[in-house]
């Protein structure tokens, strides 16, 4: 069985980052993927809300990231 191990110092501001991502990983993985997914949502809004403007529909795909981003409790700015 091959194992693996990380190590952080948490003195080290850079390895404090890098310990956020290897912990936020999944996460991360998981809006990713609804990111993946978002047209779908973004379909069906356009066929029900009958939405023409392009510009509505980059707010519905920026809505969607962020909603994605809030309940995964991904926050960009902690980990870059």
């Amino acid at each position: 069985m091959a194992k693996a191990k990380l190590e952080f110092d948490l003195t080290d501001p850079d390895d404090v980052k890098a310990h956020k991502r290897a912990i936020k990983s999944t996460d991360m993985a998981y809006v990713l993927f609804e990111i993946c997914e978002v047209h779908k949502k973004i379909e069906w809004a356009i066929e029900t809300k009958n939405i023409k403007d392009p510009y509505d529909v980059i707010d519905l795909y920026k809505q969607a990231i962020s909603e994605s981003l809030e309940e995964n409790r991904v926050d960009v700015d902690e980990l870059l």
